[in-house]
């Protein structure tokens, strides 16, 4: 049993395609500020190292950008994640960037290698790329395909060298288990800007995707029924949030990669809250607030913030 909630910071920003997310926690703390808030005084927090420095390094690997910085925030992460749950904490992990998103993950299995893992990603995109496939090679766009341990050689499209492929089979295998979860134990919600090699993926594994108008056809309670049903052989949950989930007209566009036509903010936090509800979840994390591109002051912050205080209520009243 969880005994208390641990803030984990990961300011890590070298797997975006645009700067500024990792100024997105301290976007966090000034909405915080702002709300008269003293959710930052309540829980104890751990910086983790990012290697953020290399943004102005050279870069010798196009199809898998900084990876080499990848492969050590991702352990970093691991080792934080699963220390925390083995210390029977909760992480609540606050982070620039999606692209750590693979070290939690890999955390998660390392404090739980007997357990099945399931995986809600409330996202605007798959992150399913690989390095063969990627049309940017920012790593922020692949890492459930670190989780999954798939390279999707069947869309192949791009050359990728020795030293790229080496890091790539490391991020794999961050944590000494590989893959960390099966296409099955995989659930979207918003999904929505996706490329091929993505959909081909989707497709051949039946990865579900609860779109946004197919979530409210439905009603937020009943997809996210239907979501844990299909989770039901997962023994543990995590939860991932990206903010670029929520519609930019709506809330604001102070993220990296904005997708119109999104989840009210509303909607956001019913679904979280009915996520927890079912006891599972064991580790909540949120990314991709950038101030440096927000059209409305720091709306985006502010109200990924009210969701953030509302899912530690949540995960509180059911730890």
């Amino acid at each position: 049993m969880m005994e208390k909630i641990r803030l984990l910071e990961m300011k890590s920003e070298i797997a975006a395609g645009t700067r500024g997310s990792s100024m997105g926690i301290d976007a966090l703390r000034i909405a915080s500020l702002n709300k008269k808030s003293n959710y930052f005084l309540r829980y104890p927090l751990q910086k983790i190292a990012d290697r953020n420095d290399l943004l102005w390094a050279d870069n010798p690997t196009p199809f898998g950008i900084r990876i080499e910085g990848l492969v050590e925030v991702y352990q970093n992460v691991c080792d934080s994640v699963s220390r925390t749950l083995i210390n029977e904490e909760f992480p609540i992990v606050l982070s620039a960037d999606h692209g750590s998103a693979g070290g939690t993950i890999a955390g998660i299995k390392k404090a739980f290698p007997d357990k099945t893992l399931g995986v809600i990603w409330i996202d605007a995109h798959g992150d399913l790329h690989s390095p063969y496939t990627s049309p940017t090679g920012n790593m922020h766009g692949m890492p459930l395909a670190t989780a999954l341990g798939v390279d999707n050689e069947e869309c192949k499209v791009n050359d990728v060298k020795e030293v790229t492929l080496q890091k790539w089979n490391e991020l794999k295998s961050i944590g000494g288990i590989n893959p960390k979860i099966t296409p099955d134990n995989l659930v979207f919600f918003g999904v929505r800007d996706t490329e091929s090699p993505e959909d081909f993926l989707m497709d051949k594994y039946g990865i579900k995707n609860f779109t946004v108008a197919e979530t409210r056809g439905k009603g937020i309670e009943h997809a996210v029924k239907e979501a844990l049903s299909m989770l039901t052989n997962c023994d543990i949950l995590y939860v991932s949030f990206d903010v670029d989930s929520m519609d930019p007209d709506e809330v604001s566009y102070g993220t990296g990669t904005p997708v119109k036509d999104g989840y009210r903010p509303d909607e956001v936090k019913e679904m979280i809250k009915l996520i927890i509800q079912s006891k599972k979840v064991v580790a909540f994390e949120i990314v991709e607030i950038n101030p440096t591109l927000d059209n409305k002051c720091n709306k985006m912050a502010e109200t990924a913030f009210k969701i953030l205080e509302e899912t530690t209520r949540v995960i509180e009243e059911n730890k």
